[in-house]
């Protein structure tokens, strides 16, 4: 038990470590959306679902999330893509800045941003609709502002730095963002990084960039060995996607995905699904791999598993790739890390849906880069990446692991506001910021929650259901009375706000002295503001501010006969019974 205490301070230590460290994150910016809805029951044209959207939620994908990791790990993350003069594109900015990324994106207009689209209903994906085609590239004015952007970007970060060399993360996705000459540029300024971290579609496209880290995943390192071996005579793998071979963006099964629901059993280690992913995959015998048509040897002996296939090739991949270090991503089977050593490092997840695991390989990429930035030896960076993949799986959404939850799963709490129940005003914004910048969205409600009964409790849970964390702003005492009249209220504010903050439906209670909650809606943003009530959501005072912020108006209603007035008036009707009854006694 000490001995394990011990470890997991160690590794504490190197979060800590790493806590402002520059890197700069450059490739293949994209929004994730996802559109949660409700579906009870079919159309009449086809035997289709009828879709009820209840909420959606924007963020981050792409290199944009691996920035935005980096930057809830404790890093210091600036963010150098093209992005569309679009919708979506105004959308990402505001994800990056929720996250405290360094938004230093190029406009590209006539070239949209890059959108993964979700519908889900009970949780699960029904479909995905993808935009942003790898054939709109950049033209050559836009390839000069994005050379101008690294250059500037990377000076910037050196000056906070005190002049020290800092981290390159490139996230090549193959959707256009690193062209031919953006990939010579970074390969003739390798010299001004320190640490240089890559994950690519096809990693031949970066022969000459000697990075420090690759993170391929089994398809993408199949890919790489086939054609390699294609090419026996020559050291220069192609630096040409080849026609057919399309790009589905940054691998979404990187760490602990189950295919399908995990209920029926496997036919086989694919990689990750993407358009023509069929192509990469281990034979029936276990001792190769096909990839575009070609075969490589694994002479690893009869029934290897993928694991084992990938710890016998890595030092092929790191020669072929010029890393230091080679981690081979096996989505459910965990990882295989290998480095200049010769020895490999074996990691292991835990089987997940599909829906929770979308960006844990932006996880295992930050936290990798980061740990090797901060001179991590290879077990440690390891097992920190592995970690912080890990712990961004419960829940449905593009995965964000923070400081504060990898801390925290080392047992080692860091001081975090959001964990407290009753904020003020200026903490509440905070915290609001931090879950948004993750991806979850912020419900908000107020009320003088005077006499807590049924009908609180029933209209709380339900706002809580439409989204990931419940707000409630409370009206103080004088507040109350300038509403209710001086007989109110019943409950002084303490009371009430520690009854409201022992309900599991609630996340976080703040007071507020005015009569209108406008002032916290401002400082909060909420994505849903709820108020209790049978009118529609138009004739909500506070309607128009709430949609002028980007949020949504709900209206809930109340449980019948239950309110805090009828409970009072009965309070009151009890008591004159019981004193008329005492008075006939007496006579």
């Amino acid at each position: 038990m000490a001995g394990a205490a011990a470890e997991q301070r160690r590794l504490a230590a190197v979060v800590e470590s790493w806590l402002g460290r520059p890197v700069l994150v450059v490739g293949d910016a994209m929004l994730d959306e996802w559109r949660f809805a409700e579906s009870e029951r079919l159309c009449r044209e086809a035997p289709a679902p009828i879709l009820t959207l209840r909420r959606r939620i924007s963020a981050a994908g792409g290199a944009a999330n691996t920035a935005v990791n980096v930057a809830a790990l404790g890093g210091r993350a600036a963010l150098v893509a093209p992005v569309g003069a679009d919708v979506a594109g105004d959308e990402l900015h505001d994800c990056l800045d929720r996250a405290a990324v360094w938004d230093r994106t190029v406009n590209q207009p006539g070239r949209p941003t890059p959108v993964k689209r979700r519908m889900l209903a009970g949780n699960q994906i029904l479909l995905r609709e993808d935009s942003g085609d790898p054939e709109d590239t950049l033209d050559d004015d836009g390839v000069a502002r994005l050379l101008t952007a690294l250059d500037c970007a990377t000076e910037e970060l050196r000056a906070v730095a005190a002049g020290e060399a800092p981290t390159l993360v490139v996230c090549d996705y193959a959707l256009g963002a690193l062209p031919a000459p953006v990939r010579a540029w970074l390969v003739a300024n390798r010299e001004r990084y320190a640490t240089v971290a890559l994950d690519a579609h096809d990693l031949a496209d970066w022969r000459g960039l000697a990075p420090t880290v690759v993170t391929p995943s089994f398809a993408e390192a199949s890919r790489l060995l086939a054609r390699a071996a294609a090419r026996p005579s020559t050291n220069d793998l192609h630096l040409d996607h080849p026609d057919g071979d399309p790009s589905d963006g940054p691998s979404e099964l990187t760490v602990g995905v189950a295919p399908g629901d995990g209920s029926s059993a496997r036919l086989g280690p694919t990689g990750e699904p993407g358009p023509g992913e069929d192509r990469v995959a281990m034979t029936g015998d276990g001792l190769t791999v096909t990839g575009t048509g070609v075969t490589v040897n694994a002479t690893a002996g009869e029934g290897v598993d993928r694991a084992v296939l990938a710890e016998s090739r890595l030092a092929e991949l790191r020669a072929h790739t010029g890393a230091d270090v080679v981690a081979v991503t096996l989505d459910t089977d965990g990882a295989v890390v290998g480095g200049p050593d010769g020895e490999h490092r074996r990691s292991h997840s835990t089987p997940v849906p599909a829906s929770h695991a979308v960006g844990a390989g932006d996880a295992y990429l930050a936290a990798m880069t980061l740990a090797l930035a901060a001179d991590a030896p290879l077990p440690t960076a390891a097992q920190l990446a592995q970690l912080a993949a890990t712990i961004t799986v419960s829940d449905t959404g593009t995965c964000v692991c923070r400081r504060e939850d990898l801390l925290g799963a080392l047992d080692q709490p860091a001081e975090d506001a959001g964990r407290l129940t009753l904020v003020d005003a200026d903490a509440l914004a905070t915290i609001a910021d931090e879950h948004r910048r993750d991806g979850r969205s912020v419900v908000f409600t107020n009320g003088c929650f005077d006499v807590l009964h049924r009908g609180h409790v029933r209209y709380l849970e339900q706002a809580r259901a439409l989204g990931d964390l419940l707000v409630v702003a409370v009206n103080s005492d004088d507040s109350v009375r300038r509403l209710k009249g001086a007989d109110r209220p019943v409950n002084p504010v303490e009371d009430r706000v520690a009854l409201l903050a022992a309900l599991a439906c609630v996340d976080h209670v703040v007071v507020f002295e005015e009569d209108s909650p406008a002032r916290l809606i401002e400082a909060v943003r909420p994505d849903v503001y709820v108020k209790g009530g049978d009118y529609p959501p138009e004739m909500v005072p506070e309607a128009p501010l709430v949609r002028r912020l980007g949020g949504q108006v709900r209206t809930l209603g109340y449980v019948p006969d239950r309110s805090t007035s009828a409970i009072i008036d009965r309070i009151r009707a009890h008591g004159r019974d019981v004193t008329t009854d005492a008075a006939a006694g007496q006579a």
